[in-house]
């Protein structure tokens, strides 16, 4: 049920994050609040995988 996906920045476009989501749930893409270090604040990432 669950799936490993990447997260990217919507700004700098680095993939830092890897995590899980439920499919069944979330169907749709994850957008969630995390910290970016290029950016040394927290920015927006997108699910990509």
């Amino acid at each position: 049920m669950r799936k490993n996906i990447l997260l990217e920045c919507v700004e700098t476009g680095e993939r830092l994050y890897l995590t899980s989501k439920n499919t069944r749930n979330n169907p749709d893409r994850l957008e969630l609040k995390k910290y970016s270090p290029k950016l040394r604040r927290i920015a927006i990432f997108k699910e990509v995988k």
